[in-house]
């Protein structure tokens, strides 16, 4: 009598690798729904660019009236970018969380450094100048209510964040251009890869200081605001620092490869002084 046949079950996918899917394309999915409710803004390329900033002009407007209200800045968000996949909140924090978050810092500030690709351990740079420090994940309530606020824009659960880092960057220093993904095994055995990036601007920045993404796609010389941006600014799509603002971008494309467009850099302040908050967060939970 012949053995019964046993069929050969397809190799099942991994589940972080279904959570990273599900979540870029819901997050994708969203933005398109406010972008075609009018919700969003976003500035598009050449001819459809002045239109796009006649949006954001309404938007804005519109805004401003509904401060006059109770005198406090309303939260709303822009796509700036699809190549990379970059979006502004604007007033994302408020006055006193930026200034909490500094004065919370400023103790503990030491040299930034950055991690080698070789060993993956960190080391002094020339890349990069400012002096920065870490805040552990949760350590009071008004990180903890920063971090729900971020989970809430990014879709992507608290617990994959790393803590805050907080960055203070004075005239003359810069971070060159670089990827927030690893390329070693040894940062990734922690929470995978990190997918995605946001970026608050504790300050102002009377010249300089940009984030500039150099591989972005796009005709970003077109955009009014040209002008004010350094030299370094110039170099791509760039982002001027404003007290209270949050930039979100994603390291990782929704098929999960890591994204060459999201090279990004910390342009040098040429006046003043900046100071920012980073939160990295992984493809899977990061254990702190």
């Amino acid at each position: 009598m012949a053995k019964p046949r046993h069929s050969r079950l397809p190799p099942r996918k991994s589940s972080s690798s279904t959570l990273i899917l599900t979540v870029l394309i819901m997050f994708t999915f969203v933005i398109l729904i406010l972008l075609a409710l009018g919700i969003l803004s976003m500035p598009g390329n050449s001819g459809d660019l002045h239109k796009a900033n006649d949006l954001s002009s309404i938007v804005r407007r519109t805004m401003e009236k509904s401060e006059a209200d109770d005198g406090k800045p309303v939260p709303w968000a822009e796509v700036i970018s699809w190549e990379p996949r970059a979006f502004v909140y604007h007033n994302f924090l408020s006055k006193e969380e930026c200034e909490y978050l500094i004065n919370l810092a400023k103790p503990t500030m030491r040299k930034s450094t950055v991690v080698d690709s070789e060993t993956g351990k960190s080391k002094d740079s020339r890349v990069r100048t400012s002096s920065g420090t870490f805040l552990s994940r949760g350590r009071d309530k008004i990180i903890r209510e920063i971090e729900k606020r971020i989970a809430d824009f990014t879709f992507l659960p608290i617990e994959h964040g790393e803590g805050l880092q907080v960055l203070h960057y004075e005239a003359g220093q810069k971070y060159e251009p670089h990827f927030d993904y690893f390329m070693d095994e040894y940062n990734t055995e922690n929470g995978g890869q990190r997918m995605a990036t946001v970026l608050m601007y504790l300050s102002d920045v009377e010249e300089g200081g940009e984030t500039v993404f150099p591989n972005a796609k796009g005709n970003f010389s077109d955009v009014p605001w040209w002008n004010e941006l350094s030299e370094c600014g110039q170099k791509g799509l760039s982002v001027k620092p404003k007290m209270g603002d949050a930039l979100l971008f994603w390291s990782m494309k929704p098929d999960a490869s890591l994204d060459p467009s999201s090279l990004h850099g910390g342009c040098p302040v040429i006046k003043g002084n900046k100071w920012s908050s980073t939160k990295w967060i992984r493809v899977n939970e990061y254990r702190v």
